[in-house]
């Protein structure tokens, strides 16, 4: 069968509606990107108590009113709502259960700072009652596209609980690992409120994780294909390095693991067109994005100088990302004849640390320990180089914005940094951003010193510009990769 297929995408963020991380993102655009290749995709979501009904256009199905979702020993009520991906012909349905997910903040308690303590019954009861809602929408997937940990129980099911069930006789999954890091590990005592058999949790069974339950093993095991956000962290992800203590698993089902690049969304990502940045500009015309700059340094409280880079950093402040490096060299870097600019908020160590950076810095560092999405646009516009030295990094997103606004990235090699930056040979004119292998503070530094000598030299630097900005990651690319998944799941 070559299509079109059925395809229900199920995640538990989507942007707009709700985003903590890269995942919101990508589910709010590859469906798109999807539809577009002529294929009925729909999308599933929980309906966040934050999710504004007026605001987004929700309206309530009034088929799906009460749908009876059994779980465990117990049978829960739940209601769906509907409206569209914006700008898109994309349906979504929101999983109403207001006890579970009527609150402010998708996973994390803002009160105390932790996951919520019912996390393996929330999203549990979602990815059952996913499965339901199909059998009231008559809607009958080719493909149920899983993302994460928090929708890794739909495989797990469907290949155990629903094993005999007809109506998914013809349904199969995808389970796309955006950060293995995060894997929903639970004590043992869920898996009756789970609704799991017990010899599911034998030592080293499907859902056994070193005397716990792994929501995301499961998922792994049961899943007919498995893919990663980039075509290196599907390798990485099976050494010890980077397995997260899954990388067995993962090693057993190599056959069935793929990777695939995100691409972006230049409707949102794009110099041209972005209506954040005070000045729009383009490859040919670069003269908006030295005014962004001096806007950018205005606006932060920063001295401007049209030949002193500015180095910008947008992250979640983690030792993932790098700032263990960064922390044990910010003294060096800030002896450097520049300005660093960094947005984000994180591990409150790194906050500590960071904010004295600021005050110690004044005229050279400018510290914003928030979210602010104006603020992102202009410093991918208005700085010279971006920084993202990770330890590892699935895919990774602003260093492909930042090729985009021809900022140029400071990148590790690692998942999607290393199959998209390559090093820039001044001698050849060939490269993107600047690269550095081992995870060493002292190879950091090295590597930021390397761009800003080849900064100095302003016609390499605008050719380096310009190898950036021809970059294409959009979403068009991936999305046939993934339609090439679904075949195989169908030809199965």
């Amino acid at each position: 069968m070559k299509g079109p297929y059925n395809v229900l995408y199920v995640s538990s963020e989507v942007a707009p509606f709700a985003k903590t991380g890269g995942l919101a993102d990508v589910a709010g655009a590859l469906p798109k990107a999807i539809k577009e290749l002529g294929h009925d995709i729909r999308v599933m979501m929980p309906k966040y108590g934050f999710i504004s009904d007026r605001k987004y256009t929700l309206r309530e199905v009034i088929r799906l009113k009460d749908v009876h979702v059994p779980l465990g020993d117990r049978e829960y009520t739940i209601s769906a709502k509907s409206a569209f991906l914006p700008d898109s012909k994309v349906q979504i349905y929101f999983i109403e259960y207001p006890p579970y997910f009527d609150r402010e903040s998708p996973y994390v308690n803002p009160k105390t700072g932790k996951d919520w303590e019912d996390n393996a019954e929330r999203f549990a009861l979602f990815s059952r009652a996913v499965l339901e809602v199909l059998r009231v929408l008559h809607w009958q997937p080719d493909v149920i596209h899983c993302n994460d940990w928090q929708t890794a129980l739909i495989p797990t099911y469907l290949k155990t609980v629903l094993k005999d069930d007809t109506y998914f006789a013809k349904t199969s999954t995808l389970l796309t690992i955006h950060n293995l890091a995060y894997q929903g590990v639970f004590d043992p005592s869920v898996l009756e409120a789970i609704g799991l058999p017990q010899e599911l949790f034998s030592p080293g069974g499907p859902v056994e994780f070193y005397g716990k339950v792994n929501f995301l093993k499961a998922g792994i095991v049961y899943a007919d294909l498995l893919n990663t956000v980039s075509e290196r962290y599907a390798q990485e992800i099976q050494t010890p390095e980077y397995g997260a203590g899954l990388d067995g698993v993962l090693r057993e089902r190599a056959d069935s693991l793929y990777g695939i690049l995100n691409g972006v969304d230049y409707s949102v990502w794009n110099p041209e067109t972005d209506e954040l940045i005070p000045y729009n500009y383009s490859a040919s015309d670069l003269s908006g994005k030295w005014k962004d700059k001096e806007a950018l340094l205005e606006q932060l409280g920063l001295p401007y100088d049209e030949n002193v880079p500015v180095i910008g950093m947008i992250s979640r402040l983690a030792d993932q990302k790098g700032f263990d490096l960064l922390a044990e060299i910010i003294d060096d870097l800030m002896a450097l004849d520049i300005r660093f600019v960094l947005l984000g908020t994180g591990d409150p160590k790194y906050h500590k640390i960071f904010e004295k950076v600021g005050k110690k810095y004044k005229t050279k560092a400018s510290i914003n320990l928030r979210f602010d999405n104006p603020l992102a646009h202009l410093i991918e516009a208005g700085s010279d180089m971006f920084l993202m030295p990770s330890r590892y990094e699935p895919c990774g997103l602003n260093q492909i914005y930042s090729l985009k606004y021809g900022t140029i990235p400071i990148v590790r090699a690692t998942g999607g940094l290393a199959d998209t930056i390559k090093d820039f040979d001044p001698s050849t004119g060939k490269g993107n951003g600047f690269v550095f292998e081992k995870y060493e503070a002292g190879e950091l530094l090295a590597t930021i010193k390397r761009a800003l000598d080849v900064y100095k030299d302003k016609k390499t630097w605008l050719k380096l510009i310009r190898n950036a900005m021809a970059e294409d990651f959009s979403w068009s690319v991936s999305a046939k990769k993934y339609v090439d998944l679904y075949r195989k799941l169908v030809r199965r």
